[in-house]
């Protein structure tokens, strides 16, 4: 659920037996294009929502090190059958025209990347079902494209479910993930603090500090049908003991991000690969 970038939350499970499961032969690559939608709040925290619908592409693909598919861009560093270790990214939009940041200076869109360790918990062979553990930390930059400013660390372990052909439901993939998310002091000033300068008599001077930033969980449906691609989402987000819980900048402790696309399939290869490859 990549791209679509975040997600994370309780990581606490006992280590399952892992069962060979019998890998599909599926095309080495896919490509297409679509369009998606989605509606989110302006920043994690804010009561103020923003929508977008925009063009999406569509690639597939499964080599030994790098891997494409719709939930995530892989670049795999180490794999055993037991875990991987491999490159996780996310980002997020620029926010403009914020009330709750009015006379603040705008936030830029940010960059994230670092090192994900990926154990798997449990493997199932007849419904094809998949436990993982996933431990990413991910260094966070902003950049208004002509500069890069380090904002800090953010630490995102969470239990992912991935199940296909959920419910006896050929092609249907059913997704789910929990945990929750850690961040440093600069992360958190960068998005919750209030310099003096810009205090007001409702929007009194803050300073962030780093520690638990709230959960997430989102669940996601998906299938593939022969020439085209639809998925769904849904991401609840909640700050309830958040390190900045108290930051003037928070307006609402829970709040909810959705949205849905469509892809188009133009081109596939006549190589076929075992879809975990």
């Amino acid at each position: 659920m990549g791209l679509l970038k975040s997600i994370f939350i309780t990581a606490a499970a006992s280590i399952l037996m892992a069962s060979s499961a019998i890998a599909e032969q599926v095309p080495q690559w896919e490509i297409g294009a679509g369009a998606a939608y989605i509606d989110f709040p302006h920043y994690r925290g804010s009561n103020e929502r923003r929508a977008y619908l925009l063009p999406i592409p569509y690639v597939i693909y499964h080599g030994d090190i790098l891997k494409v598919d719709r939930q995530r861009v892989r670049g795999r560093l180490f794999y055993t059958e037991r875990a991987e270790l491999d490159v996780s990214v996310n980002g997020s939009v620029p926010v403009r025209n914020n009330v709750a940041r009015q006379g603040m200076p705008d936030l830029d869109p940010t960059f994230e990347i670092g090192p994900a360790l990926n154990i798997s918990l449990y493997k199932a062979e007849s419904n094809h079902a998949q436990l993982e553990l996933r431990l990413p930390v991910r260094s966070v930059i902003a950049t208004d494209f002509t500069y890069l400013h380090d904002i800090g660390l953010m630490f995102q372990p969470n239990l992912n479910l991935d199940v296909h052909n959920v419910f006896d439901q050929t092609g249907w993939n059913l997704g789910m993930g929990a945990g929750p998310i850690l961040t440093d002091r600069r992360y958190n000033q960068y998005f919750y603090g209030v310099d003096a300068g810009y205090a007001r008599p409702d929007r009194p001077a803050y300073t962030a500090s780093g520690g638990y930033a709230g959960s997430q969980f989102v669940v996601a449906l998906s299938k593939r049908f022969p020439r085209y691609w639809v998925s769904g989402f849904v991401k609840w987000d909640r700050l309830q003991g958040a390190a900045f819980e108290g930051s003037p900048l928070v307006k609402s402790k829970d709040s909810a991000t959705f949205g849905f696309a469509v892809s188009w399939v133009f081109a596939e290869s006549s190589i076929k690969v075992d879809e975990d490859n």
